[in-house]
């Protein structure tokens, strides 16, 4: 069951791998998780998907069952398991040896389906950096403990994802060459690509709207992807090729060809809808500019593009709760491409990689607990304060931990309650003692 089509490529290119058995047969389940699905085109129906849908026995349509229902809205309660279990099984002609593959596990409708098959094995299909938090959500025992592999496409190379290393799943990368090749098969006829694909040294500007995520307001949106732009001028480009995300206003592209023109550089905007990674490729782009996104790496591993970013610390900076799902992802961009990175050696990343994700899930990733001890000891204030927050090593009793204020530390939870109330509670207990001894004294 997938979702999109990076996660297609991913179990596309480990099949090519022969990472999954040849005995078995491979069904395609994907989905349209698309908040409208109707306004959006499916990975069963991309034409530059095809190559990948046909390395599947065949395909079957989750969306077609479950109309007009959304597929993420799909949590049935559990007195109907059985009957949707029979139902699946019949119409998708499944037989009792049964793995399921799927990528966002912690959601509907994937976190269904595990529901729906009590019995069968679980492997992870990885989704770009979002595979190298922790998962975010206690799924239970009785899922997390069928969860045997994580397949992913190796693009951070030397850095182990966390997903279900609390529970020892095996990391199966999916090499990076059969990965590329794998993305190679989805290029479509583009003539707006083919146009800037003339040779110009050129550097690729890739715009994420974050002021949709409430992390920025418009405005330090627009001043982020002009620092892009003065990252991308200090390569000595002949053209800037700005790629910008779907939903972002008009406004940032104009001020963007405005400061390009300040500049003195050629400025061109691409919409198409070849994926980022082959854009780098196709214009043979000398640095690829971003936030943090997923393209990074790849372009980085896959095709040996220099990479660069911007506005990472106000992103790590801004990011709430801590536990939030884009700071794994902005971690590893931030330390892959900062001028002063301390973190290119990829065991050093992994190090920081495995202290990130215990701060954000504690309990969940409650092993990876002496790592972060052993980074936290080496970081100077700086670095610390970078990719940890005060609060959350007070609490988790981290190294580095600033000083509680009093009042903080009186109001902190020990064992479910604030010390304040701890002390309450302590002289009444106390009160309640001394008054039973007293009675029993004087044998009232």
């Amino acid at each position: 069951m997938l979702h999109s089509a990076y996660g297609l490529a991913t179990a596309a290119a480990a099949i090519d791998a022969q990472l999954f058995d040849d005995d078995h047969e491979n069904v395609l389940v994907p989905v349209n998780t698309a908040r409208v699905p109707e306004t959006s085109t499916g990975i069963d129906a991309q034409p530059g998907l095809a190559s990948l849908r046909g390395r599947f026995s065949r395909s079957e349509s989750l969306d077609e069952l479950l109309s007009p229902r959304h597929p993420s809205s799909w949590k049935p309660d559990a007195v109907d398991l059985p009957v949707l279990r029979r139902l699946l099984t019949s119409a998708w002609r499944l037989d009792d040896d049964l793995e399921l593959c799927v990528q966002s596990p912690q959601v509907a409708p994937a976190k269904t389906l595990l529901a729906l098959f009590p019995d069968a094995r679980i492997t992870i299909i990885g989704d770009g950096l979002m595979t190298y938090s922790p998962i975010r959500v206690d799924l239970g025992r009785t899922v997390v403990e069928r969860v045997g592999r994580v397949v992913y496409a190796d693009v951070v190379p030397g850095v182990a994802p966390l997903v279900f290393t609390e529970v020892g799943a095996e990391r199966v990368p999916v090499p990076a060459v059969v990965f590329r090749d794998a993305l190679a098969e989805t290029v479509v006829a583009d003539p707006a690509l083919d146009e800037l694909a003339d040779g110009t040294r050129t550097v690729l500007v890739l715009g994420q709207y974050l002021a949709a995520l409430d992390l920025v307001e418009p405005a330090e949106e627009i001043a982020m992807q002009q620092e892009m732009i003065d990252r991308a001028v200090a390569s000595d480009p002949a053209r800037i090729v700005f790629k910008p995300h779907p939903s972002a206003p008009p406004a940032v592209t104009s001020a963007l060809r405005q400061r390009a023109r300040r500049h003195g550089v050629t400025f061109a905007e691409y919409r198409g809808p070849t994926p980022a990674e082959l854009v780098a490729e196709r214009l043979d782009a000398a640095v690829v500019v971003a936030g943090f996104s997923t393209a990074l790496p790849t372009v980085r591993t896959l095709y040996d593009r220099s990479i660069a970013s911007a506005g990472l610390d106000t992103v790590l900076a801004r990011l709430s709760p801590y536990e939030n799902s884009n700071r794994v992802p902005a971690t590893i961009v931030d330390a892959l491409t900062r001028d002063d990175s301390g973190y290119r050696d990829p065991a050093r990343l992994q190090l920081l990689v495995d202290a990130v994700g215990y701060a954000m899930q504690p309990r969940i990733a409650a092993h990876l607990r002496p790592r972060a001890e052993r980074l936290l000891t080496e970081l100077d204030a700086a670095e610390r304060d970078r990719y940890f927050v005060a609060e959350r090593l007070i609490d988790l009793d981290l190294p580095g931990a600033p000083r509680e204020k009093l009042l903080r530390r009186a109001l902190r939870s020990q064992g479910g309650v604030g010390r304040i109330e701890e002390a309450r509670l302590t002289v009444a207990g106390a009160r309640r003692r001394a008054a039973r001894a007293w009675k029993a004294v004087t044998g009232r």
